[in-house]
């Protein structure tokens, strides 16, 4: 047996096994030694049906029977319901969200129960650990401990749980890890970690950890462990990005003086910058002046004035001349993630440098524009795309806005000196290469996000950028009011809503999904849709006033009409997705109400309530959960209280736990390495470390492990 062999060499496995250890991405023997525990579980009192007590962790032998899948009276939750028995009775045993449990269990055979008992006067044990046991096996007595009859394995009496899929349970990876722990396999394996930096922190090997996270005699054993497959995570991140960086510092880039440039800029502008806006202008425009690609990430706060920064070094750069030339132009090229957005900054733009001699055109799948008209004086107008292109190529263009459609093949620029992306801080380093090779040297590269990021993330995912915050808003906006509204508060808050909109204002009603849940489907999510939301709010709740409708599966064209006509005001009330959480602006909204709030994240929440917070109108957001489950009512009031994103960040990082952040498992961090994330000095101390390494070694052609490592692990920001 080899590491790196295929697990179906040595493991009789069925289809539907393959299917699930394919979802939690294993196919090799070392995959199953990295697949880690996500918590450990002291055995119950073993014990019998007649002895129960209410709370009480019990661990008994015995058969089930009538398993089950269906939907709970009062909730309304999927689960599998059924009974246990033993020779002193029989307990109803019901696992909550986990219907397959009734297609997986085998009855009639004997098993071994492993849960906590609920419930006084009718006890029911809730969510048990089940193994199917041998035949032959003899379960103990409850009054003698017949380990003589026992043909099961040994177990420490630290059982590691491990993340499941359906099809994969955690006794069949305890039971793989035996067989190959036997064979000595995890003694061959290299470690990543060099053996100076593991004595520096007091790390145990590799192989030392595998055996100490899988199968710990106590619990010191397994927290060593932990923070060693922790340290190697967040140290394989930062010597990749770190590794990044000195590629990208190695590539010839534009020389840009733009100091005076952006000064000037800001002097046409009919409001003054904030202070935190003028640094990171100077940031930037401190990157422009050196001759290798700049590699930055600005962060800021919604309405923060972003687009402000990125149109103030633009203008540095389109009034640059190419290196040993006295006339033509630099080119920018601004990258959004959606056609609304494109459009609405390259509006944004026109205003901005209307009064300049700038051309500035969009480009999405939509169609192309030029600004400014030949024809129509200060306004743009449509261009074939044809055109658009040979205009870009021969440098006519000076800045051109759009989508990802920017870096194709087919999109070339003469001079392209600067790229800006906006909401798309994953944007890899092979695309910033890819631009490279559209003109005569690689362009700096400035991306952009109001998605506060908490300090350990950035540090850890974003090594290979220079970082920027704007941390104060531009003079003029109104605090926002978020209350968080009980079931019997939603008419009252309905009641505000219809107030501000006497008013002359306009608001948002934001749904977490689109249609209405498959009621044949035991998992399908039970929240409200937005077709339906908009239906009856425009039938029963506000028939006074226009309800549209926006959400991720109309087509572009669909979009774009219901956002014109909310911004011109013939939509009062816009029902949507998410879809509307980045970007979009119409300042008259004042009111937003998100429904299934606790399904959001707080970065989410804080982005989606955003969008009314455009204006010196006061903004109000309301909002209206589903459950009220203590866990989610913290997060909730934490964002009641704060409307301060950076600091929402961090709450996010500790109470929604490891690997959940933002709602999505989007960084590529596994649940130890986000664990991590809450140590700062580990998280210093292995970008030190990997800086340290890098720079002796930028190959790591004596880190083979390691090098190998990096291509397993880290995620692609291709």
């Amino acid at each position: 047996m080899a590491p790196h062999d295929p697990l179906s060499q040595h493991f009789r496995l069925m289809k539907p096994q393959v299917s699930a250890l394919r979802k939690l991405g294993i196919t090799t023997i070392e995959d199953v030694l990295r697949h880690l525990p996500v918590r450990y579980e002291k055995a119950g009192t073993e014990g019998s049906v007649s002895s129960l007590v209410s709370g009480q962790k019990v661990t008994l032998y015995g058969t089930l029977s009538k398993l089950e899948a269906k939907r709970l009276w009062k909730s309304r939750r999927p689960a599998t319901q059924g009974w246990f028995e033993d020779s002193g009775g029989r307990v109803k045993v019901l696992w909550f969200n986990q219907p397959y449990i009734a297609k997986m269990v085998p009855q009639g055979a004997l098993v071994r129960l492993t849960g906590t008992v609920a419930g006084k006067d009718k006890p029911y044990i809730t969510n048990p650990e089940i193994e199917a046991l041998p035949s032959g096996f003899v379960p103990p007595s409850p009054l003698f401990d017949s380990t003589e009859n026992r043909t099961v394995d040994a177990e420490s009496s630290l059982s590691p749980v491990y993340p499941e899929s359906h099809g994969i349970t955690s006794r069949w990876f305890f039971h793989a890890l035996e067989r190959i722990f036997g064979t000595g396999v995890h003694t061959h394996m290299e470690d990543p970690v060099p053996e100076n930096v593991r004595a520096r922190y007091n790390l145990p090997d590799l192989a030392t950890s595998l055996i100490w996270i899988h199968k710990p005699e106590k619990e010191s054993h397994a927290e060593a462990a932990r923070k060693r497959f922790a340290f190697e995570e967040i140290f394989t991140l930062q010597v990749a990005r770190a590794k990044e960086r000195a590629e990208n510092d190695a590539l010839p880039g534009f020389r840009i003086e733009g100091a005076a440039l952006a000064k000037k800029f800001l002097e046409t502008i009919p409001f003054a910058a904030t202070q935190a806006q003028k640094r990171a202008i100077d940031d930037i425009v401190h990157d422009l002046a050196q001759s290798h690609p700049g590699a930055r990430l600005l962060e800021g706060d919604v309405g923060s004035g972003k687009t402000l920064v990125a149109a103030a070094t633009a203008y540095a750069v389109v009034n640059s001349r190419p290196h040993g030339q006295n006339y033509g132009t630099l080119q920018v090229a601004y990258m959004a993630p959606t056609e609304i957005l494109a459009t609405q900054h390259f509006q944004s733009f026109i205003e901005y440098f209307k009064d300049l001699p700038i051309n500035v055109a969009l480009m999405t799948g939509s169609g192309c524009k030029k600004f400014p008209s030949k024809s129509k004086r200060g306004e743009a107008t449509d261009i074939s795309r044809t055109q658009l292109l040979k205009w870009v190529k021969s440098g006519e263009i000076a800045m051109l806005v759009g989508t990802h459609a920017l870096i194709q093949k087919s999109v070339e620029f003469k001079h392209l000196a600067f790229c800006v992306v906006d909401e798309q801080h994953r944007f890899g380093t092979a695309q910033r290469r890819a631009l490279a090779t559209k003109g005569d040297a690689a362009p700096h590269f400035l991306s952009m996000t109001a998605t506060p990021i908490p300090r350990t993330l950035a540090l850890t995912l974003y090594g290979d950028l220079d970082l920027s915050v704007l941390d104060e808003l531009p003079p003029g906006r109104a605090r926002i009011t978020t209350k968080l509204v009980k079931p019997a508060g939603r008419d009252a808050a309905y009641e505000e809503a219809r107030r501000e909109l006497r008013l002359g204002r306009q608001a948002y009603v934001i749904c977490p999904r689109i249609e209405e849940p498959d009621p044949a489907k035991l998992n399908a999510l039970q929240a409200k849709s937005a077709k339906a939301e908009a239906k009856r709010l425009q039938k029963d709740v506000f028939p006074e006033y226009r309800v549209g409708l926006l959400h991720g599966a109309m087509s572009a064209k669909e979009k774009e009409v219901a956002m014109a006509e909310f911004s011109a005001k013939k939509i009062d009330i816009l029902v949507a997705t998410s879809v509307v959480e980045v970007g979009i602006n119409v300042p008259n909204a004042t009111v937003i109400l998100i429904e299934g709030a606790e399904r959001f994240g707080l970065a989410q929440l804080h982005q989606l309530r955003g969008r009314v917070q455009r204006s010196a109108h006061p903004p109000f957001c309301f909002l209206l959960p589903e459950t009220t489950g203590e866990h989610a009512m913290k997060r909730l009031r934490a964002l009641e209280k704060s409307s301060d994103g950076f600091a929402l960040a961090e709450v996010d990082l500790e109470t929604r736990g490891a690997g959940s952040l933002w709602g999505e498992r989007q960084w590529g961090i596994s649940d130890v390495g986000m664990e991590a994330l809450k140590n700062l000095r580990l998280i210093q101390a292995a970008r030190e470390e990997a800086a340290t390494l890098v720079a002796k070694d930028a190959s790591l052609a004596a880190h083979k492990a390691l090098a190998a490592r990096i291509t397993a692990q880290t995620p692609h920001r291709e």
